[in-house]
């Protein structure tokens, strides 16, 4: 593989902090892409200076016209790389080797996308923490379509955080769906699967990741996976319900919360949890909500007064 042929693409939107220590990081790395691109919807903070600084070619779009798919297929077009690496704007390699293991699983030529692991920021709430070490164990896994009856929902899931895809393979199959209110990334890998492709995670690929949701935030990100998962039921046909998932979860979380010896926090988590699987159900039946309320429960409210959402 020639790893020169890489692109890496970032979304921006007021980077901060993180996005200069990102910038700082890609440049150490023992693997060094092409081309960085960088897609900004309206900064105001200076990041597309700080990322010209550091040799990105800067993409603008009218915020109003960021859409997750179709914006990252814009970007996905332009680039120049064999291989397009995905990352969000606060996602910190860990170590200088980070995209050098990203890219060693498409030595097997059955592997179109790879993963890498997210490990909780420092500053990460117990809470944050769980959910990273859940979601990202550190033993790697390879899963294709067969494996879709052992995994579940699970044989579907990436997380263009930090993400690479083959480009020619990524294009065969539309590369990423525009329109889409939450998950771009697991439809597309979706794809793949049904293709005959398999998708890596490579555990030993870290970057740092995390957020300190609030409840009421992470009622919102449910609810807006619910509404997902309501209108395009193709996902729960093929691949399962996330039920099981989220059983695991929550016994999960409980584990590891007894197992820090943070008591305190059980009752938070019980609540936590039942106001995630109270969003995630209101999502699914989101037609007999108010157009404005299921605006207002969800994250991505813009997504609402367009095309796709007033359609919805």
């Amino acid at each position: 593989m020639n790893t020169t042929s890489i692109s890496i693409i970032i979304p921006t939107l007021n980077g901060g902090r993180r996005f200069g220590s990102l910038l700082a990081s890609l440049r150490a790395q023992t693997v060094v892409p092409e081309e960085l691109l960088v897609v900004d919807s309206g900064s105001d903070d200076g990041t597309p200076d700080l990322a010209g600084q550091y040799g990105a070619t800067v993409l603008t779009v009218p915020p109003r016209e960021f859409d997750h798919g179709g914006t990252r297929t814009m970007a996905a077009r332009r680039a120049s790389g064999d291989f397009l690496l995905f990352m969000t704007q606060d996602a910190v390699p860990v170590d200088s080797h980070a995209l050098e293991n990203l890219m060693e699983p498409f030595g097997d030529p059955r592997v179109a996308a790879v993963y890498g692991r997210q490990l909780p920021f420092p500053d990460a709430t117990c809470f944050a923490r769980h959910l990273r070490l859940f979601n990202y164990p550190e033993k790697p896994a390879c899963r294709c379509w067969e494996d879709r009856h052992r995994f579940g929902f699970r044989t579907a899931f990436i997380s263009n955080s930090f993400a690479a895809y083959r480009k020619e393979t990524l294009a065969a199959v539309g590369f990423f769906e525009e329109g889409l209110l939450f998950g771009e990334d697991t439809f597309t890998v979706a794809k793949l699967l049904r293709s005959g492709y398999c998708v890596f995670y490579a555990a030993t690929a870290k970057v740092w990741h995390s957020h300190n949701y609030s409840t009421w935030q992470e009622f919102r990100r449910y609810f807006d996976i619910g509404v997902v998962h309501a209108r395009h039921r193709e996902l729960l046909r093929d691949f399962g319900t996330p039920a099981g998932e989220g059983r695991k979860y929550v016994f999960s979380e409980l584990s590891f919360l007894m197992r820090e010896k943070n008591f305190l926090r059980l009752p938070a988590g019980l609540w936590r949890n039942s106001m995630k699987f109270l969003a995630y159900n209101l999502g699914k039946r989101y037609t007999a909500l108010p157009p404005r309320l299921a605006a207002l429960c969800s994250m991505n409210r813009r997504w609402w007064s367009g095309p796709a959402g007033k359609g919805a």
